[in-house]
Protein backbone atom coordinates (compact mmCIF):
# COMPACT_ATOMS: atom_id res chain seq x y z
CA UNK A 1 0.00 0.00 0.00
CA UNK A 2 1.30 3.51 -0.53
CA UNK A 3 1.06 6.12 1.94
CA UNK A 4 0.86 9.80 1.96
CA UNK A 5 4.79 9.76 2.16
CA UNK A 6 6.37 6.63 1.04
CA UNK A 7 5.24 3.01 0.56
CA UNK A 8 4.11 0.49 3.40
CA UNK A 9 6.54 -2.12 4.31
CA UNK A 10 4.18 -3.92 6.26
CA UNK A 11 3.40 -7.50 5.44
CA UNK A 12 -0.15 -8.40 5.07
CA UNK A 13 -2.14 -11.16 4.10
CA UNK A 14 -3.41 -9.71 0.77
CA UNK A 15 -0.67 -10.41 -1.70
CA UNK A 16 -1.81 -14.09 -1.21
CA UNK A 17 -4.78 -13.22 -3.65
CA UNK A 18 -2.37 -11.83 -6.11
CA UNK A 19 -1.49 -16.13 -6.50
CA UNK A 20 -4.90 -17.37 -6.01
CA UNK A 21 -6.88 -15.81 -8.19
CA UNK A 22 -8.17 -17.92 -11.57
CA UNK A 23 -6.85 -15.14 -13.73
CA UNK A 24 -2.81 -14.01 -13.22
CA UNK A 25 -2.45 -10.86 -11.25
CA UNK A 26 1.34 -10.96 -10.50
CA UNK A 27 4.34 -12.49 -12.76
CA UNK A 28 4.58 -16.29 -11.72
CA UNK A 29 8.28 -16.25 -11.05
CA UNK A 30 7.30 -13.95 -8.38
CA UNK A 31 5.24 -16.58 -6.89
CA UNK A 32 7.45 -18.42 -4.68
CA UNK A 33 8.45 -15.49 -3.09
CA UNK A 34 5.40 -14.25 -2.08
CA UNK A 35 4.10 -17.62 -0.91
CA UNK A 36 7.19 -18.04 1.79
CA UNK A 37 7.50 -14.86 2.75
CA UNK A 38 3.55 -15.36 3.58
CA UNK A 39 4.11 -18.88 4.78
CA UNK A 40 7.24 -17.51 7.45
CA UNK A 41 5.48 -13.85 8.54
CA UNK A 42 1.55 -14.95 8.43
CA UNK A 43 1.16 -18.79 8.40
CA UNK A 44 -0.21 -19.86 12.08
CA UNK A 45 -1.81 -23.35 13.28
CA UNK A 46 -5.64 -21.62 12.42
CA UNK A 47 -5.25 -19.12 9.42
CA UNK A 48 -2.79 -16.24 8.58
CA UNK A 49 -2.15 -12.98 10.63
CA UNK A 50 -3.38 -10.00 9.68
CA UNK A 51 0.25 -8.47 9.90
CA UNK A 52 3.33 -9.74 10.45
CA UNK A 53 4.46 -10.18 14.07
CA UNK A 54 8.07 -7.96 13.73
CA UNK A 55 5.62 -4.80 12.92
CA UNK A 56 5.40 -1.95 15.33
CA UNK A 57 1.49 -2.04 15.09
CA UNK A 58 1.45 -5.55 15.23
CA UNK A 59 -1.14 -7.23 18.53
CA UNK A 60 -0.97 -10.58 18.95
CA UNK A 61 -4.03 -11.18 21.29
CA UNK A 62 -7.83 -10.31 20.80
CA UNK A 63 -9.08 -9.35 23.53
CA UNK A 64 -9.95 -6.42 25.99
CA UNK A 65 -11.95 -3.38 25.58
CA UNK A 66 -13.03 -2.46 22.27
CA UNK A 67 -10.29 -0.79 21.05
CA UNK A 68 -8.08 -3.21 21.60
CA UNK A 69 -10.15 -5.61 20.12
CA UNK A 70 -10.27 -3.31 16.94
CA UNK A 71 -6.42 -2.55 17.26
CA UNK A 72 -6.02 -6.66 17.26
CA UNK A 73 -8.81 -7.34 14.41
CA UNK A 74 -6.50 -5.77 11.64
CA UNK A 75 -3.24 -6.25 13.26
CA UNK A 76 -2.07 -9.66 13.96
CA UNK A 77 -5.55 -11.97 14.92
CA UNK A 78 -5.54 -14.90 12.54
CA UNK A 79 -8.14 -15.66 10.25
CA UNK A 80 -9.17 -19.23 9.27
CA UNK A 81 -10.72 -18.04 6.17
CA UNK A 82 -7.20 -16.92 4.83
CA UNK A 83 -6.02 -20.57 4.58
CA UNK A 84 -8.32 -20.95 1.66
CA UNK A 85 -6.10 -17.99 -0.75
CA UNK A 86 -3.63 -19.48 0.61
CA UNK A 87 -3.63 -23.35 -0.17
CA UNK A 88 -4.97 -22.59 -3.05
CA UNK A 89 -2.04 -20.25 -4.29
CA UNK A 90 0.36 -23.17 -2.86
CA UNK A 91 -1.60 -25.39 -5.32
CA UNK A 92 -1.22 -23.09 -8.08
CA UNK A 93 2.43 -22.29 -7.30
CA UNK A 94 3.69 -26.03 -7.01
CA UNK A 95 1.11 -27.95 -9.14
CA UNK A 96 -1.65 -30.70 -7.44
CA UNK A 97 0.95 -33.10 -7.05
CA UNK A 98 0.85 -35.90 -3.57
CA UNK A 99 3.45 -33.92 -1.84
CA UNK A 100 1.75 -30.53 -2.44
CA UNK A 101 -1.63 -31.82 -1.59
CA UNK A 102 0.14 -33.43 1.56
CA UNK A 103 1.71 -30.10 2.42
CA UNK A 104 -1.53 -28.91 2.05
CA UNK A 105 -3.59 -31.21 4.44
CA UNK A 106 -1.18 -30.52 7.59
CA UNK A 107 -1.36 -26.80 7.35
CA UNK A 108 -5.16 -27.40 7.48
CA UNK A 109 -5.34 -30.68 9.74
CA UNK A 110 -5.65 -27.69 12.67
CA UNK A 111 -8.74 -25.71 12.24
CA UNK A 112 -10.37 -29.18 10.51
CA UNK A 113 -9.76 -31.07 13.76
CA UNK A 114 -10.79 -27.64 15.50
CA UNK A 115 -14.32 -28.25 13.91
CA UNK A 116 -14.58 -31.80 14.88
CA UNK A 117 -13.90 -31.22 18.24
CA UNK A 118 -14.36 -28.45 20.06
CA UNK A 119 -15.92 -25.89 17.36
CA UNK A 120 -19.02 -28.68 17.10
CA UNK A 121 -18.42 -28.31 13.65
CA UNK A 122 -18.16 -24.55 13.16
CA UNK A 123 -14.56 -22.65 13.39
CA UNK A 124 -14.87 -19.08 14.97
CA UNK A 125 -13.94 -15.63 13.07
CA UNK A 126 -10.72 -15.10 14.13
CA UNK A 127 -7.47 -16.72 16.26
CA UNK A 128 -4.99 -14.79 18.28
CA UNK A 129 -1.72 -14.50 16.11
CA UNK A 130 0.46 -15.26 18.88
CA UNK A 131 0.91 -18.86 20.95
CA UNK A 132 -1.80 -20.47 22.24
CA UNK A 133 -3.55 -19.17 19.14
CA UNK A 134 -6.86 -18.81 21.46
CA UNK A 135 -10.27 -18.42 19.44
CA UNK A 136 -11.90 -15.13 19.48
CA UNK A 137 -14.36 -12.73 17.41
CA UNK A 138 -17.89 -14.41 16.52
CA UNK A 139 -17.89 -18.43 17.86
CA UNK A 140 -19.14 -19.85 14.72
CA UNK A 141 -17.85 -18.25 10.90
CA UNK A 142 -19.23 -19.16 8.04
CA UNK A 143 -16.73 -18.06 5.72
CA UNK A 144 -14.11 -19.60 7.75
CA UNK A 145 -16.30 -22.95 7.42
CA UNK A 146 -16.57 -22.34 3.87
CA UNK A 147 -13.35 -21.88 2.70
CA UNK A 148 -11.51 -24.22 4.75
CA UNK A 149 -14.11 -26.86 3.07
CA UNK A 150 -13.49 -25.18 -0.23
CA UNK A 151 -10.12 -25.10 -0.54
CA UNK A 152 -9.87 -28.81 1.14
CA UNK A 153 -12.68 -29.74 -1.69
CA UNK A 154 -10.93 -27.87 -4.91
CA UNK A 155 -7.42 -28.26 -3.85
CA UNK A 156 -6.21 -31.28 -1.74
CA UNK A 157 -8.51 -33.83 -2.30
CA UNK A 158 -7.82 -36.00 -5.17
CA UNK A 159 -10.37 -35.73 -8.11
CA UNK A 160 -12.13 -38.70 -8.78
CA UNK A 161 -10.88 -41.36 -11.20
CA UNK A 162 -14.33 -41.79 -13.14
CA UNK A 163 -16.33 -38.79 -14.07
CA UNK A 164 -20.46 -38.72 -12.12
CA UNK A 165 -22.51 -38.83 -13.74
CA UNK A 166 -24.73 -36.41 -15.01
CA UNK A 167 -27.90 -35.93 -12.76
CA UNK A 168 -29.93 -34.05 -15.77
CA UNK A 169 -28.93 -36.74 -18.32
CA UNK A 170 -31.74 -39.66 -18.73
CA UNK A 171 -30.10 -43.17 -18.39
CA UNK A 172 -30.81 -45.41 -21.33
Amino acid sequence: MIGENSPDPSIRPNQIFAISLPFPVLAPERNIAVLEKVRNELLTPFGLRTLAPDDPSYRGRYGGDVISRDRAYHNGSAYPWLLGPFITALIRTHGKGHSTRRAAQEILAAPIRYMQTIGLGQLCELFDGDKPHNPGGAIASARSVAEILRCYVEDVIEPPITPMPDPHRAVV
